[in-house]
């Protein structure tokens, strides 16, 4: 008898203990520390829940405080999260915090859960803890995954230390006390069917290291009689006043084929790239700090991966091998289309090319800030890992991410093309073109130091470089524009977005729609 009462008063009581353990158990994920108090152990309890609640509270206030971009928190943040020291320091913080938030877990369900119970119901109760404990795990992995993510995207892209010669990185001072920073941007093409790269895009932002204001100078694919650094092995290959006897988009092709014998710098991580940004900047006259090369087609993963770019098309573009064209009207492009933005010639020309390029960076520049790249960094990780390299050193990227942020903001941004009728690209003048550059950007900012090579012997008020053939410059006598000199057509400006005419920097809020 007393046998069968002990069998019915610790069935109910089983049940109803289990069911209250796993309940306060659960409590312990949202409130760690609950099912402690709960038991009567008020310290423990209190330590646990009390910790919880500040990290709540300080995650909270991190939150309110990016969502206002107080002080330019989602730039702030973006910086931080492109250093090193500090994702390994989250890292770290996350998978302390997840292991001991999970033990939290475990311990609550070993103070609470009733002692003698069935089998069946421990392996429930251990079932449960365990669902518990991965709804804690899942999500701290994700985030331990995005910082290992981030980490070696930014190991195998700006891996590179400081350039030999440069004074060691101050993040208050990251330029070094320069006006402006150069950075050559190059857009490569390759592929199966054709041999080698061609570095068909070519660009130089020059940016204002205090406002953020942007000069891009555009280099044509077709420049010929490059000249190269005195006293390199390209120079005594191709001596001047000739040069290079090649188009510039060859130059990259070129010095890779042999990069031991023609490279400036055979031991850069890329000495093609390299070798050919000390050649533009000796050709523009200026000290050209870092480059960025991404391939055409990796151009279009790097779009989709930010979402598209929204883009307002005039005129319908016709691209592609298969007759697909780009219809006028406000438009958020995907990679592909955005892509052939910037890369068709149908009906069009290697110019109007150009000036489409330097309307796709702007709209970057003003569409896509620190918090879309923070959102989609897994696609931007793939894609930038598959299509782009550069010599920026990981040291200067949170500068270059506050630099980015002042150019898409309060920065204002131009362009000066070195393409006709502003310079004749089968003979260039390239005393004119540093000339130009330099008037571009008010006494030519970082400059090369004076010398044969970036002296000018014309000033830019001589007017543009005349090509055989064609008539430049405005004509009072009948009234026609520039364009309609150097054209003939009847048109007054060209149709291409982005395409300059002149030889003054133009903003670029004039010439992209």
């Amino acid at each position: 008898m007393a046998g069968g009462e002990e069998r019915q008063e610790k069935g109910p009581g089983v049940r109803r203990g289990t069911r209250l353990a796993l309940l306060w158990t659960a409590v312990s994920v949202p409130l760690p520390g609950a099912a402690h108090l709960r038991m009567g152990r008020r310290r423990s309890g209190a330590l646990i829940l009390g910790v919880y609640l500040l990290i709540v509270a300080a995650l909270a206030a991190a939150a309110v405080w990016i969502a206002s971009d107080a002080s330019g928190a989602t730039t702030r943040l973006a910086g931080i999260a492109v250093q090193s020291r500090w994702l390994l320091a989250a890292m770290a913080g996350v998978f302390a915090a997840a292991v001991l938030w999970m033990a939290v877990i475990v311990h609550s369900w070993t103070i609470t859960r009733p002692p003698g119970a069935a089998i069946g119901r421990q392996v429930l109760g251990a079932a449960t803890v365990l669902l518990l404990c991965l709804a804690v795990a899942v999500p701290s992995g994700m985030v331990l995954h995005a910082g290992y993510t981030a980490h070696q995207t930014l190991a195998s892209l700006f891996g590179s230390p400081e350039s030999d010669g440069e004074p060691p990185h101050d993040d208050a001072d990251p330029w070094n006390g320069a006006d402006r920073v150069n950075v050559l941007l190059l857009g490569s093409d390759s592929a199966e069917n054709r041999y080698g790269t061609r570095t068909d895009s070519m660009m130089v932002a020059s940016i204002d290291t205090e406002t953020g204001d942007t000069v891009l100078i555009g280099l044509p694919r077709n420049l010929e009689d490059a000249q190269f650094p005195t006293g390199t092995a390209l120079a005594e290959r191709y001596p001047p006043p000739w040069g290079f006897d090649d188009l510039l988009n060859e130059v990259y092709q070129t010095v890779a084929e042999d990069p031991g014998a023609l490279a400036i710098n055979p031991t850069a991580v890329d000495p093609a790239a390299d070798t050919l940004k000390a050649v533009i900047g000796y050709n523009i006259g200026l000290d050209v700090k870092y480059y960025a090369m991404v391939d055409m087609l990796g151009f279009r993963d790097l779009i989709d991966a930010v979402g598209g770019i929204q883009v307002l098309i005039e005129e319908p573009i016709p691209y592609g091998v298969h007759g697909g064209v780009l219809e006028p009207g406000l438009r958020r492009l995907d990679g592909y289309e955005a892509l052939w933005y910037g890369r068709s010639r149908v009906n069009s020309d290697d110019y109007g090319r150009m000036g489409r390029q330097g309307c796709l960076i702007k709209y970057v520049a003003d569409q896509i800030d620190p918090a879309t790249v923070l959102t989609g960094y897994r696609e931007l990780a793939g894609a930038t890992q598959r299509t782009l390299t550069t010599d920026i050193p990981q040291t200067k990227v949170p500068a270059f991410i506050e630099l980015a942020d002042l150019v898409g903001g309060s920065g204002s941004m131009s362009t000066l093309q070195l393409s006709p009728p502003q310079v004749y690209t089968g003979n260039p003048d390239w005393e004119m073109v540093k000339a130009l550059v330099a008037e571009a950007l008010g006494t030519g900012g970082d400059a090369l130091p004076a010398g044969p090579s970036a002296s000018p012997s014309a000033s830019p008020g001589d007017g543009v470089q005349e090509s055989p053939g064609d008539g430049t410059g405005p004509s009072p006598e009948d009234g026609l524009t520039e364009w309609q000199e150097y054209t003939g057509l009847e048109e007054p400006a060209p149709a291409d977005p982005g395409r300059q005419v002149g030889e003054d920097a133009i903003d670029l809020n004039t010439l992209c729609p």
